[in-house]
């Protein structure tokens, strides 16, 4: 089992208990009471940070009171602290300590935290919390370790390299923070036992190889076999993993995709 080291990264402090709410766990099920989600159910109790992706609040300076961890993401948060007296969760760079600022607005400066439209942002500039329609909030970049990167300007939009190798047309009026989503070790973390994955509140999965062919179309066959199909399935048909293309061919946003993201083994 390996495990992110917290010592000397969190500040210790206790969570803002007006940012705080409690959060059901609906173990993936819908209103009617059907699994929607599957492997999910059961882990610790957690309490739900009301996390700030809008950054409503324009050229007001904000102080990083604490860093902290939020057991609902992978990324580290701080309480900011703005200077008219407002407190909010923000999901923190890895440059971002206690006791730094960061201001968010039109014309700021290029720095780690700050926050302003795409169109002002340099090419090369590696960015996070990235809005996808303005005034929406963020929407890419959000998990730990993560960034997107602004390649060129062209015609209104910025072209936005995505962490999945994609990369997209965004309008210039966008908002995008600078820098990358800190807590990059938890790629490197191994649960290491069943256990730690029920603690996460994660299910057991089953390989459809597995399964009756009632259940899956892996499923099937005596002993152990191949799947017998050219094209690996999810139990409901639909093209899945090993490189394939899942994306829905006639969706609205394809006339925004410069570059399909790369996939499998060529991906990096």
């Amino acid at each position: 089992m390996t495990v992110v080291t917290y010592k000397g990264v969190l500040s210790g402090d206790k969570p803002f208990k007006s940012l705080l709410s409690a959060n059901k766990n609906r173990a993936g099920r819908n209103n009617a009471g059907r699994i929607t989600t599957r492997h999910q159910g059961g882990g610790s109790k957690r309490r739900l940070r009301d996390v700030d992706f809008k950054y409503d609040k324009r050229d007001i300076p904000a102080k990083i009171e604490t860093v902290e961890y939020d057991p609902y993401r992978t990324a580290f948060i701080g309480l900011a602290l703005y200077a008219d007296g407002a407190r909010r969760y923000v999901t923190l760079p890895k440059e971002l300590k206690v006791g730094d600022t960061f201001i968010v607005g039109d014309s700021v400066p290029v720095k780690i935290g700050n926050r302003m439209p795409l169109g002002k942002i340099p090419s090369g500039t590696f960015i996070y919390n990235v809005e996808l329609q303005a005034g929406a909030g963020a929407r890419i970049a959000r998990s730990a370790g993560n960034y997107a990167e602004v390649v060129a300007h062209d015609a209104g939009y910025a072209q936005v390299k995505l962490p999945s190798t994609e990369i997209r047309k965004i309008s210039e009026r966008c908002f995008a923070s600078i820098g990358a989503v800190g807590n990059e070790e938890k790629r490197l973390e191994v649960y290491g036992k069943a256990g730690k994955s029920r603690w996460k509140g994660i299910r057991p999965t089953v390989r459809g190889t597995a399964m009756n062919p009632v259940d899956h179309p892996h499923g099937g066959g005596e002993g152990k076999q191949g799947r017998g199909l050219r094209r690996a399935k999810s139990m409901w048909g639909k093209p899945t993993g090993k490189g394939q293309k899942t994306r829905t061919p006639k969706k609205h946003s394809n006339k925004f995709i410069v570059s399909r993201r790369k996939v499998g083994k060529k991906r990096g």
